[in-house]
């Protein structure tokens, strides 16, 4: 572990530093994706470790390459554990091919849609060039 691996989070640090809110933190410890330990009178407090911000930070990374959060969860664990990773990694392919698909197609729609603004323009603005002349 490099420097700073000891160093501890409250939720708030968290929620300040990844602008999120303490409730979307919690929900990401139900799913099983944070795992604080808890300090304080009756473990209200709790308290989160590098690795905690660590999968925080690439679960929301994930979920804007618009993995669900169960995808996500598989992933990071898989980067978490020890095992062996070459069925995991194949799996994490797969779903990052089906993404990129996903992508490639919302992108191909984006640029149609561009190119129909652009045609409509071109004709409003002969239409408005002819107008002005016989105006």
């Amino acid at each position: 572990m490099g420097p700073g691996s000891n160093t501890t989070y409250t939720i708030s640090d968290l929620a300040r530093e990844f602008d999120l809110t303490t409730r979307a933190i919690r929900f990401y410890e139900d799913m099983g994706l944070l795992q604080p330990t808890r300090s304080g009178p009756g473990g209200r407090n709790r308290v989160y470790s590098s690795r905690d911000r660590t999968r925080l930070k690439l679960t929301l990374r994930a979920k804007r390459l618009g993995l669900s959060l169960t995808e996500a969860k598989d992933i990071i664990d898989m980067y978490d554990s020890p095992r062996d990773t070459g069925p995991q990694l194949k799996k994490f392919l797969t779903i990052l091919a089906q993404h990129r698909a996903q992508l490639e197609e919302q992108m191909a729609e984006l640029q149609a849609n561009l190119d129909e603004v652009r045609t409509h323009e071109k004709e409003a603005r002969a239409l408005l060039a002819k107008a002005a002349k016989t105006a």
